[in-house]
């Protein structure tokens, strides 16, 4: 019986790897993605996936700004929200800061035991609960707010009040058609 041979398996000075005496060029160069603004990731890109983008670029940029002051960007959303809206519900908070109710449910527990916000029994629905802001909760609201301004400044730098409208109008409209089927 025969025993097999292995082929020796060598590389010369550039890197190219030789096989049984056979060259079979340089091996491949991993692929790079580009940057952002570059390829599918800039105006040849998806808009759903510009917009995921965009949306995760924006992010970050405010979850390091509000991390200042020990603010995640869902708490600064349920903030936002009961500034607008005082005496919202859980669930109501869940669907307008667009949480999960266990996510928000977290963000109240947080928020109440901090002193930001604090509970009131419903006047009709005595169970349900209706939250709203303290004065701490204000004060600290005002604070992350100017974080969050110097993004939208950072954002709408270089455009005029026209395409600002424009692009307002627009992301309202794809949050509108979307949410209809």
């Amino acid at each position: 019986m025969r025993k097999p041979t292995l082929k020796q398996t060598t590389h010369d000075e550039t890197g190219t790897r030789q096989s049984g005496g056979k060259s079979r060029g340089p091996a491949p160069r991993p692929a790079v993605p580009p940057l952002p603004g570059e390829g599918k990731r800039g105006e040849q890109g998806y808009l759903a996936y510009l917009l995921r983008q965009a949306q995760a670029a924006a992010r970050l940029s405010l979850e390091r700004a509000l991390g200042e002051l020990g603010v995640t960007p869902p708490q600064f959303v349920v903030l936002t929200m009961l500034k607008a809206y005082p005496g919202l519900s859980g669930a109501d908070l869940a669907r307008v800061a667009l949480l999960t109710p266990q996510t928000v449910g977290v963000i109240i527990r947080n928020l109440e035991r901090d002193g930001a916000i604090a509970k009131t029994p419903h006047p009709v629905h005595g169970r349900m609960l209706q939250w709203s802001l303290t004065e701490r909760g204000l004060d600290l609201l005002q604070a992350c707010r100017r974080h969050a301004m110097a993004l939208e400044r950072r954002l709408e730098k270089d455009m005029n009040a026209t395409e600002l409208a424009t692009i307002r109008r627009w992301l309202a409209k794809i949050a509108i058609d979307l949410q209809e089927g």
